[in-house]
């Protein structure tokens, strides 16, 4: 692996973290995490050659691209689209995904860990949402930027796949794609960031994957599933 390729110590960091937190919970000792990594380091060697330019069958293609295509919604790319929130069209949709778990963290507040409200997100004027459709103008999801600063020119953003049976199929990743380069192009942001689960080891790599680099992590940041958890902040600046 190249320096280019390599791992930033902050993710391996996080994933260390998330791992000694399920194991501490199972009720692991200290004998058993020299077990782990021994267990760790055997697997590596036997798996490990062979791997290095291999990619998954599920592994989204980028997506090219021409320069400042993506200026006014909606936003079109070759499996999807993406068009303004309708109040009248997408609310209830919108509260019916935002009940599973993937939903609850689109809404959750990484300051405070409480639930924020759709109604005040939508009735913010500094907050942008967008659905994501499919060709056929299926909803399967939504993305969006809140705390727009036109000063700033700064963003949070936030996705969410809502329909189940659309997730783990890139959809998220190609949707996050063409957002921040509307971002950029329509809305002039200089940088996006947002904050995750150290424990969402999924989403911490599709953000890396889109460009995103971890820039500090919050310790026991906020509390809610009767445990505390810690938070990354992640940026992506436009050169």
């Amino acid at each position: 692996m190249n320096d280019e390729q390599k791992i930033p110590d902050s993710t391996i960091e996080a994933l260390a973290r998330s791992i000694f937190r399920e194991s501490t919970a199972y009720g692991f000792r200290q004998a058993d995490y020299l077990r782990l990594v021994n267990f760790f380091l055997d697997i590596t060697m036997e798996n490990g050659k062979g791997r290095k330019n291999e990619k998954s069958s599920t592994d989204t293609p980028p997506f090219k691209t021409v320069k400042n295509q993506y200026t006014k919604m909606p936003l079109i790319s070759h499996r999807i689209e993406i068009r303004e929130f309708n109040k009248k069209q997408d609310l209830a949709r919108m509260k019916e995904w935002l009940e599973d778990e993937m939903g609850r963290y689109f809404l959750l507040s990484r300051s405070d860990a409480k639930k924020m409200d759709l109604k005040q997100i939508l009735a913010n004027k500094s907050n942008l949402i967008g659905i994501i459709a499919l060709p056929d103008h299926k909803p399967i999801g939504a993305v969006a930027f809140l705390d727009l600063d036109p000063v700033q020119k700064k963003a949070e953003l936030r996705k969410l796949i809502g329909d189940k049976e659309m997730r783990g199929m890139g959809y998220a990743k190609e949707a996050c794609d063409i957002w921040i380069q509307y971002g950029i192009h329509a809305l002039g942001l200089k940088k996006i960031y947002l904050n995750t689960l150290n424990t969402n080891l999924h989403n911490i790599k599709l953000n890396e994957d889109l460009g995103f680099k971890v820039e500090g992590i919050l310790r026991n940041e906020v509390y809610f599933d009767d445990d505390y958890h810690d938070i990354l902040r992640m940026g992506l600046v436009r050169s």
